[in-house]
């Protein structure tokens, strides 16, 4: 809970210092060197997926990939939002940050997760047609209703953003302005505030928990009538290939809703184990998306062969 004080008493807070991630000095070149390379491969591994959808013309007129291509997209913004302030923490600059800029990095980091969070609703959703809804599935998720559904989580992600932005910074800070964390997110920086922050905690928990949870409890029916449609498969291969074109989709959402329950709702804790589960969902899981996607489904490998190939292979077919 914040602090009760006489804010026009007290000097206003007009930059942050994010503390980072606890570390041994000695570790300090090396950790810049890890997240140094998981920044570089995450931005290389999510662009080439964005190149072989968008190269692939049996892949970029269907809405799954359409998603995949956007999930690609947020994953390489999310990751520039927050790997290069971690970097920059394992060197001796500065690791202050305007009041502006922490604003800005609380906003982009809820309004991209939050974003992320929608579109793995559609992908499930999406999932569910195809296999619940095979004969109607291309009138019923055609690539405009894809598109509007798309920018729908968009436009719904930035709201969410505004909110939590708006509600964190409205109020007082006048000191101490330490983050104990390495980004501006939410708990960190209302341990900062000069007011009671009673409100803010109860308002962000239940803020939060209606969007993941809504969006998680949607994933879930969609997987429900899945499995239930794919047990009424009577041969074994198609049961197995039904089940593949989920799988990828079904290990990106557990690995990015575990650890955001983990966080949010134990949100007054500082157990150091807090820190290093955020570092997995915003750091490690970005890369780890287009590795997934890669190596579990057999269409986005087959298009990454042709993209290799190049156009010899094809004129020769002729």
């Amino acid at each position: 809970m914040g602090r009760n004080k006489n804010s026009s008493l007290d000097p206003v807070v007009t930059e942050f210092v994010l503390l980072g991630l606890p570390h041994p000095p000695r570790l300090s070149a090396l950790l810049f060197l890890v997240f140094f390379l998981i920044y570089i491969l995450t931005q290389l591994g999510n662009l080439l997926i964005l190149l072989t959808v968008w190269a692939d013309p049996k892949l970029h007129a269907r809405p799954m990939y359409i998603l995949l291509a956007v999930l690609s997209f947020l994953d390489m913004w999310l990751s520039s939002v927050i790997v290069p302030l971690i970097i920059l923490s394992f060197t001796p600059a500065s690791k202050v940050l305007p009041f502006g800029g922490c604003v800005a990095q609380l906003y982009f980091f809820h309004f991209l997760g939050s974003t992320q969070c929608f579109l793995y609703t559609l992908m499930a959703y999406d999932r569910f047609l195809a296999i619940c809804r095979p004969l109607r599935y291309p009138t019923l998720m055609d690539g405009r209703l894809c598109s509007i559904l798309v920018a729908g989580a968009w436009v719904a992600g930035s709201i969410h953003g505004s909110i939590q932005a708006t509600l964190t910074f409205r109020l007082p800070y006048c000191g101490p302005n330490q983050v104990d964390y390495f980004i501006c997110d939410i708990p960190a920086v209302l341990r900062l505030a000069c007011a009671d922050t009673t409100v803010n905690e109860l308002v962000t928990f239940v803020d939060i928990g209606v969007v993941a949870a809504s969006c998680f409890s949607l994933i879930l029916l969609s997987y429900a009538n899945i499995v239930h449609a794919i047990l009424k498969i009577r041969t074994a291969d198609g049961r197995r290939r039904a089940f593949s074109t989920c799988g990828s989709h079904l290990t990106v959402v557990t690995v990015y809703y575990v650890p955001c329950i983990f966080i949010y709702l134990r949100a007054g804790s500082k157990s150091p184990l807090d820190g290093a589960v955020a570092v997995f969902y915003t750091v490690v899981t970005p890369l780890l998306n287009p590795l997934i996607y890669t190596l579990r489904n057999q269409e986005v490998k087959s298009a990454l062969k042709r993209l290799a190939a190049g156009p010899g292979p094809a004129r020769e077919s002729k």
